[in-house]
């Protein structure tokens, strides 16, 4: 607990020194307080909870649960002092960072960015489309006690172009309508960020395969100084095809850009295996693993460059 005043004051001086700013600099102090006790859990009437019960706070439903809700707090003061309070972020020389999207139910109408969305895990006896809110987030992947663990770093709400151009309420920040942005362009945009900060170090960004192809690709390429690398898992029916070979500088026409066409994913795997060797990692709950692998750079349409494929 002796660490709490180190790590708590930098964030608490991300607010203004105005009477708003510093009542809202108290209760986001506490809230992070309550949320690192053991036995409560994140949930807001949780958290509303343990500020009236623990800390003393007389605090009115509604008005928590504006402040939770609220677009206007400094997040970007409050990320950028997060990020130089991590002790050690690089592995292996590299910037790792996790990029995914994910969802935030709600019951208000009124919650910013809340719109009806699809959900991909319900299960059966739920529905598919849940109000809620949909944000891209990045985190930060290492290593902690022989498991790999994620500290969030950013995230932007995603608002669809449908819900701006209705200019309905909950697409509006301190009363005005939010810019439309897609979610390569505010994953490229976070992520940017996040190179120039850490700007002594390659970034390689983990991705699936939604994440994995040019969109993204071409908004992070040749945008900082230091390299920023792609790792995603292809799909199966991803074709790829041979370096090109070298030509004659005399040869008619243009260089061509691609070799030979060699396949799709499952078909090389198949061709590849027994040029597979054996390998030792570390699974994803820290116990290591014996696996097969082998690797070879590919040139795949979907990116236009040329990409190592395991």
């Amino acid at each position: 607990m002796n660490i709490l005043p180190d790590l708590l004051t930098p964030l608490q001086s991300c607010f203004s020194n105005t009477p708003l700013g510093k009542s809202r600099a108290q209760l986001f102090i506490y809230t992070l307080l309550s949320i690192t006790i053991p036995f409560t859990s994140s949930m807001t009437s949780n958290l509303l909870r343990s500020l009236v019960t623990l800390f003393g706070f007389s605090l009115k439903k509604p008005l928590y649960y504006r402040f939770m809700a609220s677009p206007t707090l400094p997040w970007k003061k409050l990320w950028s002092t997060v990020w130089n309070l991590i002790p050690s972020p690089i592995t292996n020389g590299y910037l790792i960072l996790a990029l995914d999207d994910c969802i935030n139910t709600k019951v208000g109408k009124k919650v910013f960015a809340c719109e009806t969305v699809f959900d991909h895990a319900a299960k059966e006896n739920q529905s598919n489309y849940v109000w809620a809110q949909n944000f891209v987030c990045v985190g930060l992947l290492k290593m902690v006690k022989n498991r790999w663990a994620c500290l969030l770093l950013a995230f932007q709400f995603y608002i669809p172009l449908k819900t701006i151009l209705a200019k309905k309420m909950n697409a509006e920040k301190s009363g005005k309508i939010v810019t439309f942005e897609t979610k390569m362009e505010q994953s490229a945009n976070m992520i940017l960020r996040l190179a120039r900060h850490f700007s002594s170090h390659p970034v390689l960004v983990v991705a699936d395969s939604w994440f994995g192809n040019n969109g993204l690709y071409k908004l992070l390429k040749g945008q900082t100084g230091n390299l920023i690398y792609l790792l995603s898992r292809l799909r199966a029916n991803n074709i790829l095809y041979d370096l090109p070979r070298m030509q004659d500088n005399k040869s008619r026409g243009r260089k061509r850009k691609y070799g030979n066409r060699l396949g799709n994913v499952t078909e090389l795997a198949n061709q590849f295996r027994s040029m597979a060797t054996e390998l030792r990692v570390n699974s994803l709950y820290g116990k290591p693993r014996d696996v097969l692998a082998y690797e070879q750079v590919f040139i795949i349409k979907t990116l236009k460059c040329h990409v190592r494929v395991v």
